[in-house]
Protein backbone atom coordinates (compact mmCIF):
# COMPACT_ATOMS: atom_id res chain seq x y z
CA UNK A 1 0.00 0.00 0.00
CA UNK A 2 1.29 3.45 -0.93
CA UNK A 3 2.51 5.41 2.11
CA UNK A 4 1.84 9.16 2.09
CA UNK A 5 2.97 11.65 4.73
CA UNK A 6 1.41 15.11 4.77
CA UNK A 7 3.21 17.70 6.87
CA UNK A 8 0.05 19.42 8.02
CA UNK A 9 -3.06 17.89 6.56
CA UNK A 10 -5.71 19.13 8.97
CA UNK A 11 -6.48 22.45 7.27
CA UNK A 12 -8.16 23.16 3.95
CA UNK A 13 -5.82 22.08 1.13
CA UNK A 14 -3.96 19.51 3.20
CA UNK A 15 -7.16 17.79 4.17
CA UNK A 16 -8.28 17.73 0.53
CA UNK A 17 -4.98 16.12 -0.50
CA UNK A 18 -5.45 13.50 2.20
CA UNK A 19 -8.96 12.72 0.98
CA UNK A 20 -7.78 12.22 -2.60
CA UNK A 21 -4.84 10.06 -1.54
CA UNK A 22 -7.15 7.90 0.58
CA UNK A 23 -9.54 7.57 -2.36
CA UNK A 24 -6.65 6.16 -4.39
CA UNK A 25 -5.99 3.51 -1.77
CA UNK A 26 -3.04 5.13 0.00
CA UNK A 27 -2.35 4.96 3.70
CA UNK A 28 -2.17 8.59 4.83
CA UNK A 29 -0.40 10.00 7.87
CA UNK A 30 -0.66 13.66 8.87
CA UNK A 31 1.97 15.26 11.08
CA UNK A 32 0.38 18.30 12.71
CA UNK A 33 -0.56 19.90 15.98
CA UNK A 34 -4.19 19.22 15.10
CA UNK A 35 -5.19 22.79 15.92
CA UNK A 36 -6.43 23.68 12.42
CA UNK A 37 -9.11 21.03 12.14
CA UNK A 38 -9.71 17.32 11.92
CA UNK A 39 -7.91 14.86 9.69
CA UNK A 40 -9.73 13.30 6.77
CA UNK A 41 -11.67 10.17 7.79
CA UNK A 42 -9.27 7.27 7.47
CA UNK A 43 -6.08 9.29 7.87
CA UNK A 44 -3.80 8.86 10.87
CA UNK A 45 -2.83 11.94 12.88
CA UNK A 46 0.51 12.13 14.63
CA UNK A 47 0.40 15.17 16.87
CA UNK A 48 3.63 17.14 16.90
CA UNK A 49 4.80 20.72 17.17
CA UNK A 50 7.35 21.25 14.42
CA UNK A 51 9.20 23.70 16.62
CA UNK A 52 10.21 20.78 18.85
CA UNK A 53 13.54 19.00 18.19
CA UNK A 54 11.88 15.57 18.19
CA UNK A 55 8.92 16.54 16.02
CA UNK A 56 9.79 14.02 13.29
CA UNK A 57 10.84 11.10 15.47
CA UNK A 58 7.62 9.15 14.90
CA UNK A 59 7.70 9.55 11.11
CA UNK A 60 11.40 9.02 10.43
CA UNK A 61 10.93 6.08 8.08
CA UNK A 62 10.49 5.46 4.35
CA UNK A 63 7.59 7.11 2.50
CA UNK A 64 6.35 6.90 -1.06
CA UNK A 65 5.32 10.55 -0.87
CA UNK A 66 5.92 13.49 1.46
CA UNK A 67 3.86 16.66 0.98
CA UNK A 68 5.12 19.87 2.58
CA UNK A 69 2.57 22.67 2.95
CA UNK A 70 4.45 25.14 5.14
CA UNK A 71 6.23 28.31 4.06
CA UNK A 72 8.04 28.65 7.39
CA UNK A 73 11.76 28.42 6.59
CA UNK A 74 12.54 26.59 9.83
CA UNK A 75 9.83 24.00 9.31
CA UNK A 76 10.82 23.40 5.67
CA UNK A 77 14.50 23.00 6.57
CA UNK A 78 13.92 20.72 9.56
CA UNK A 79 11.58 18.47 7.59
CA UNK A 80 14.10 18.11 4.80
CA UNK A 81 16.88 17.36 7.27
CA UNK A 82 14.81 14.62 8.87
CA UNK A 83 13.01 13.14 5.89
CA UNK A 84 14.50 14.10 2.52
CA UNK A 85 16.37 10.79 2.23
CA UNK A 86 13.32 8.78 3.30
CA UNK A 87 10.92 9.89 0.55
CA UNK A 88 10.64 8.39 -2.92
CA UNK A 89 8.85 11.59 -3.99
CA UNK A 90 8.68 15.02 -2.38
CA UNK A 91 6.09 17.74 -3.04
CA UNK A 92 6.41 21.32 -1.85
CA UNK A 93 3.27 23.42 -2.18
CA UNK A 94 4.65 26.77 -3.23
CA UNK A 95 2.94 29.78 -4.84
CA UNK A 96 2.93 31.98 -7.93
CA UNK A 97 3.89 34.73 -5.49
CA UNK A 98 7.48 33.55 -6.06
CA UNK A 99 7.58 35.42 -9.38
CA UNK A 100 9.29 38.80 -9.48
CA UNK A 101 6.90 40.29 -12.03
CA UNK A 102 3.14 40.20 -12.42
CA UNK A 103 2.78 42.42 -15.49
CA UNK A 104 3.57 39.86 -18.20
CA UNK A 105 0.61 37.72 -19.32
CA UNK A 106 1.08 33.98 -19.92
CA UNK A 107 4.53 33.74 -18.29
CA UNK A 108 5.57 30.17 -17.55
CA UNK A 109 7.76 28.49 -14.94
CA UNK A 110 10.95 29.99 -16.41
CA UNK A 111 9.97 33.53 -15.34
CA UNK A 112 12.26 35.43 -12.99
CA UNK A 113 11.79 34.78 -9.27
CA UNK A 114 11.90 37.11 -6.30
CA UNK A 115 15.33 37.27 -4.66
CA UNK A 116 14.73 36.48 -0.98
CA UNK A 117 15.78 39.20 1.44
CA UNK A 118 13.17 39.01 4.21
CA UNK A 119 11.88 35.56 5.08
CA UNK A 120 9.00 37.10 7.01
CA UNK A 121 7.59 38.07 3.62
CA UNK A 122 5.53 35.35 1.93
CA UNK A 123 7.09 35.52 -1.59
CA UNK A 124 10.63 35.53 -0.18
CA UNK A 125 9.88 32.63 2.14
CA UNK A 126 8.37 30.56 -0.66
CA UNK A 127 11.38 31.10 -2.95
CA UNK A 128 13.67 30.16 -0.07
CA UNK A 129 11.60 27.02 0.59
CA UNK A 130 11.85 26.05 -3.07
CA UNK A 131 15.63 26.44 -3.04
CA UNK A 132 16.02 24.47 0.18
CA UNK A 133 13.85 21.70 -1.24
CA UNK A 134 15.60 21.54 -4.60
CA UNK A 135 19.02 21.46 -2.95
CA UNK A 136 18.10 18.74 -0.46
CA UNK A 137 16.44 16.61 -3.12
CA UNK A 138 19.03 17.17 -5.84
CA UNK A 139 16.40 18.83 -7.99
CA UNK A 140 14.08 15.83 -7.70
CA UNK A 141 11.07 17.52 -6.13
CA UNK A 142 7.72 18.81 -7.31
CA UNK A 143 7.33 22.53 -6.69
CA UNK A 144 3.63 23.29 -6.91
CA UNK A 145 3.29 27.00 -7.71
CA UNK A 146 -0.34 27.37 -6.80
CA UNK A 147 -2.41 30.36 -7.76
CA UNK A 148 -5.71 31.46 -6.24
CA UNK A 149 -7.21 28.36 -4.64
CA UNK A 150 -11.01 28.39 -4.40
CA UNK A 151 -13.83 26.05 -3.50
CA UNK A 152 -15.87 24.84 -0.54
CA UNK A 153 -14.30 25.66 2.80
CA UNK A 154 -12.10 28.49 1.51
CA UNK A 155 -10.87 30.32 4.64
CA UNK A 156 -9.85 33.48 2.75
CA UNK A 157 -13.37 34.47 1.58
CA UNK A 158 -11.99 35.96 -1.64
CA UNK A 159 -13.79 34.00 -4.35
CA UNK A 160 -16.82 33.17 -2.23
CA UNK A 161 -17.55 36.85 -1.59
CA UNK A 162 -19.14 37.29 -5.01
CA UNK A 163 -21.58 34.35 -5.14
CA UNK A 164 -22.62 35.17 -1.56
CA UNK A 165 -23.00 38.86 -2.32
CA UNK A 166 -25.16 38.28 -5.39
CA UNK A 167 -27.23 35.77 -3.43
CA UNK A 168 -28.01 38.45 -0.84
CA UNK A 169 -29.41 40.64 -3.61
CA UNK A 170 -30.05 44.38 -3.63
CA UNK A 171 -27.65 47.08 -4.79
CA UNK A 172 -24.02 46.08 -4.76
CA UNK A 173 -20.69 47.68 -5.59
CA UNK A 174 -18.46 46.13 -8.24
CA UNK A 175 -15.27 47.28 -10.01
CA UNK A 176 -14.90 48.01 -13.69
CA UNK A 177 -13.98 44.74 -15.37
CA UNK A 178 -12.42 45.75 -18.68
CA UNK A 179 -9.00 44.10 -19.14
CA UNK A 180 -9.22 42.46 -15.70
CA UNK A 181 -8.97 38.71 -15.28
CA UNK A 182 -9.34 35.99 -12.67
CA UNK A 183 -7.36 32.76 -12.59
CA UNK A 184 -8.44 30.29 -9.95
CA UNK A 185 -8.05 26.59 -9.31
CA UNK A 186 -10.67 24.52 -7.53
CA UNK A 187 -9.23 23.06 -4.34
CA UNK A 188 -10.30 19.55 -5.32
CA UNK A 189 -8.73 19.85 -8.77
CA UNK A 190 -5.47 20.97 -7.14
CA UNK A 191 -5.55 18.25 -4.49
CA UNK A 192 -6.35 15.53 -7.03
CA UNK A 193 -3.49 16.65 -9.25
CA UNK A 194 -1.01 16.82 -6.37
CA UNK A 195 -1.90 13.22 -5.52
CA UNK A 196 -1.60 12.16 -9.18
CA UNK A 197 1.66 14.04 -9.73
CA UNK A 198 3.19 12.40 -6.68
CA UNK A 199 2.10 8.96 -7.81
CA UNK A 200 3.37 9.66 -11.35
CA UNK A 201 6.71 11.09 -10.25
CA UNK A 202 6.29 14.60 -11.64
CA UNK A 203 9.12 16.92 -10.61
CA UNK A 204 10.20 20.49 -11.16
CA UNK A 205 8.20 23.71 -10.88
CA UNK A 206 4.61 23.65 -12.15
CA UNK A 207 2.13 26.53 -12.24
CA UNK A 208 -1.08 25.09 -10.77
CA UNK A 209 -3.26 28.08 -11.46
CA UNK A 210 -6.38 27.03 -13.31
CA UNK A 211 -8.00 28.54 -16.37
CA UNK A 212 -8.03 32.32 -16.73
CA UNK A 213 -11.34 34.12 -17.22
CA UNK A 214 -12.31 37.76 -17.68
CA UNK A 215 -13.40 39.23 -14.37
CA UNK A 216 -16.71 40.09 -16.04
CA UNK A 217 -17.33 36.40 -16.74
CA UNK A 218 -16.64 35.42 -13.12
CA UNK A 219 -19.02 38.07 -11.77
CA UNK A 220 -21.66 37.04 -14.30
CA UNK A 221 -21.28 33.38 -13.29
CA UNK A 222 -21.72 34.36 -9.62
CA UNK A 223 -24.81 36.43 -10.43
CA UNK A 224 -26.35 33.69 -12.56
CA UNK A 225 -25.70 31.00 -9.96
CA UNK A 226 -27.30 33.13 -7.25
CA UNK A 227 -30.41 33.78 -9.33
CA UNK A 228 -31.36 36.66 -7.03
CA UNK A 229 -32.56 40.08 -8.09
CA UNK A 230 -29.71 42.56 -7.75
CA UNK A 231 -28.45 45.86 -9.13
CA UNK A 232 -24.74 46.31 -9.79
CA UNK A 233 -23.25 49.76 -9.25
CA UNK A 234 -19.94 49.79 -11.13
CA UNK A 235 -17.22 52.17 -9.96
CA UNK A 236 -13.93 52.87 -11.69
CA UNK A 237 -10.54 52.42 -10.04
CA UNK A 238 -10.17 56.06 -9.03
CA UNK A 239 -13.57 56.13 -7.34
CA UNK A 240 -12.91 52.91 -5.42
CA UNK A 241 -9.48 54.02 -4.28
CA UNK A 242 -10.91 57.39 -3.22
CA UNK A 243 -13.37 55.47 -1.04
CA UNK A 244 -10.52 53.46 0.54
CA UNK A 245 -11.50 50.17 -1.12
CA UNK A 246 -8.58 47.75 -1.30
CA UNK A 247 -7.63 45.44 -4.15
CA UNK A 248 -7.78 41.66 -4.09
CA UNK A 249 -8.47 40.63 -0.48
CA UNK A 250 -8.76 41.60 3.15
CA UNK A 251 -11.00 44.05 5.00
CA UNK A 252 -12.83 46.74 3.00
CA UNK A 253 -11.82 45.20 -0.30
CA UNK A 254 -13.40 44.09 -3.54
CA UNK A 255 -12.01 40.57 -3.84
CA UNK A 256 -10.41 39.50 -7.13
CA UNK A 257 -10.09 43.13 -8.29
CA UNK A 258 -6.45 43.69 -9.25
CA UNK A 259 -4.49 46.81 -10.17
CA UNK A 260 -4.14 47.39 -13.89
CA UNK A 261 -0.37 46.98 -13.49
CA UNK A 262 -0.85 43.35 -12.40
CA UNK A 263 -2.34 42.20 -15.69
CA UNK A 264 -0.13 39.10 -15.71
CA UNK A 265 -0.82 37.96 -12.15
CA UNK A 266 -4.06 36.18 -13.03
CA UNK A 267 -2.99 35.09 -16.50
CA UNK A 268 -0.07 32.71 -16.02
CA UNK A 269 0.57 29.72 -18.23
CA UNK A 270 -0.71 26.42 -16.83
CA UNK A 271 0.41 24.32 -19.81
CA UNK A 272 2.67 22.15 -17.66
CA UNK A 273 -0.16 21.49 -15.22
CA UNK A 274 -2.51 20.38 -17.98
CA UNK A 275 0.19 18.30 -19.69
CA UNK A 276 0.85 16.42 -16.45
CA UNK A 277 -2.78 15.42 -16.00
CA UNK A 278 -4.29 18.46 -14.27
CA UNK A 279 -8.03 18.96 -14.55
CA UNK A 280 -9.71 22.35 -14.96
CA UNK A 281 -13.40 21.98 -14.14
CA UNK A 282 -15.87 24.46 -15.65
CA UNK A 283 -16.20 27.82 -13.93
CA UNK A 284 -19.93 27.29 -13.48
CA UNK A 285 -19.31 24.09 -11.51
CA UNK A 286 -16.86 25.73 -9.13
CA UNK A 287 -19.17 28.71 -8.62
CA UNK A 288 -22.07 26.36 -7.85
CA UNK A 289 -19.97 24.43 -5.33
CA UNK A 290 -18.84 27.66 -3.70
CA UNK A 291 -22.36 29.10 -3.49
CA UNK A 292 -23.69 25.93 -1.87
CA UNK A 293 -20.88 26.13 0.67
CA UNK A 294 -21.54 29.82 1.32
CA UNK A 295 -25.21 29.08 1.94
CA UNK A 296 -24.27 26.39 4.45
CA UNK A 297 -21.83 28.68 6.23
CA UNK A 298 -24.15 31.68 6.19
CA UNK A 299 -24.45 34.41 3.58
CA UNK A 300 -24.39 37.13 6.25
CA UNK A 301 -21.48 35.79 8.29
CA UNK A 302 -18.45 38.00 9.04
CA UNK A 303 -15.81 37.63 6.34
CA UNK A 304 -12.08 38.00 6.03
CA UNK A 305 -12.40 39.69 2.63
CA UNK A 306 -14.83 42.06 0.98
CA UNK A 307 -17.07 44.94 1.96
CA UNK A 308 -19.33 44.66 4.97
CA UNK A 309 -22.97 45.65 4.37
CA UNK A 310 -22.32 48.89 6.28
CA UNK A 311 -19.24 49.71 4.20
CA UNK A 312 -21.05 49.00 0.97
CA UNK A 313 -24.01 51.14 2.00
CA UNK A 314 -21.65 53.99 2.89
CA UNK A 315 -20.00 53.79 -0.55
CA UNK A 316 -23.37 53.67 -2.30
CA UNK A 317 -24.58 56.71 -0.37
CA UNK A 318 -21.47 58.70 -1.31
CA UNK A 319 -21.84 57.60 -4.92
CA UNK A 320 -25.46 58.74 -4.88
CA UNK A 321 -24.47 62.21 -3.66
CA UNK A 322 -21.65 62.48 -6.19
CA UNK A 323 -23.87 61.22 -8.98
Amino acid sequence: MRQVLILGGTAWLGRAIALHALAQGAEVTCLARGASGDTAPGARLIRADRNDPGAYDDVRRDWDEVVELSWDAGFVASALDALADHAAHWTLVSSVSVYARSDVPFADETAELVEPSDLEQYPDAKVHAERLTSKARGGRALLVRAGLIVGPGDPTDRFGYWPARYARGGRLVAPQTADRHVQAIDVDDLAAWIELAGRSGVTGPVNAVGEEYPLAAVLAAARDAAGTSSETVTLDDDALIARSVAHWAGPRSLPLWLPASARGFARRSDAAFVASGGRRRPLSETVRRVLEDEERRGLDRPRRAGLTPAEEEEILEVEGRVG
